[in-house]
């Protein structure tokens, strides 16, 4: 990929709608101090996705907003475009048949911001995954700042061998593999995790195990001990039964006797009426 157009709108310097081109070969941006040179490198830098606000020239990260100059009131957005000619076939799968790609980063001075490829909503990590191996990024070889040229011939030799790397397109597979690495490392770690969850859930079930037999040895006494007390009431119920029928028999017969005493008495009281009156 090779980077085609550049649009600044409220970038640092740049309060109005600028756009800048780039033809085939080797460009650079030349003028005098504090045209906005290093504003047009800062804004390569950050539509890539650089994170540090030092690397910016800025104290915070709402320091890139157009903060007001010249008669002209402050931005409240800084959105930053840069258009890559897709004609290496160095990008990603996704991308592969579209002819150009526009990077797109937007902040607020609220706060929010948003990353886009050709203007569809996406992540910091998808535009990483895109740009990498092309050459275009936040500290590659591709944008070279006033300055920089020697740190970049003088590099060691493990700076060096990123350019390389970069330079030669295998970056995006060395990220990949770190990635896939440190995917396998975290899949190891949850693996351990889960061994040593299920030697706990082992041992918890043998715990469990024991108390669901000292368990169902408790249902078993408790059905036969029910089993008892229903007989034991049984039988009480027939006792009783049995007593309160013998209680009943002798009531009967207790209250025959009490009728025939009673007549008894009364013939008695009759007779010693008339023996009165004889007397």
């Amino acid at each position: 990929m090779k980077i085609k157009q550049l649009h600044i709108n409220g970038f640092k310097s740049f309060p109005e709608k600028s756009c800048i081109t780039f033809p085939a070969g080797v460009s650079g941006i030349v003028g005098p101090n504090g045209c906005g040179k290093s504003n047009v490198v800062d804004a390569i830098c950050w539509v890539t996705g650089e994170q540090s606000v030092k690397v910016l020239r800025g104290k915070a990260m709402e320091d890139v907003i157009f903060a007001g100059a010249g008669g002209l009131p402050p931005m409240n957005l800084a959105e930053v475009s840069i258009t890559f000619a897709n004609d290496s076939g160095s990008a990603p799968e996704q991308y592969r048949d579209v002819p150009e790609i526009m990077v797109t980063r937007r902040l607020y001075r609220t706060g929010e911001s948003g990353y886009f490829i050709n203007r569809r909503p996406c992540r910091l990590k998808d535009i990483q995954s895109l740009l990498a191996g092309s050459g275009a990024g936040t500290r590659t070889y591709a944008v070279i700042q006033q300055g920089n040229i020697g740190a970049i011939t003088e590099a060691g030799p493990e700076e060096r061998r990123v350019f390389i790397e970069d330079a030669a397109g295998i970056t995006r597979y060395k990220a990949r593999k770190k990635e896939a690495l440190a995917k396998v490392e975290a899949t190891n770690q949850n693996l351990l995790r889960v061994m040593d969850i299920i030697s706990e859930v082992d041992r918890s079930m043998k715990g469990l195990a024991r108390q669901a037999k000292k368990a169902q040895k408790y249902q078993e006494h408790r059905a036969g001990l029910k089993r008892a007390e229903v007989a034991l009431a049984a039988w009480q119920h027939d006792r009783l039964a049995e007593t309160i029928r013998e209680t009943g028999d002798l009531l009967t017969r207790l209250a025959d006797e009490h009728l025939s005493q009673e007549a008894r008495r009364r013939s008695l009281d009759a007779a010693m009426e008339a023996l009165r009156v004889q007397a």
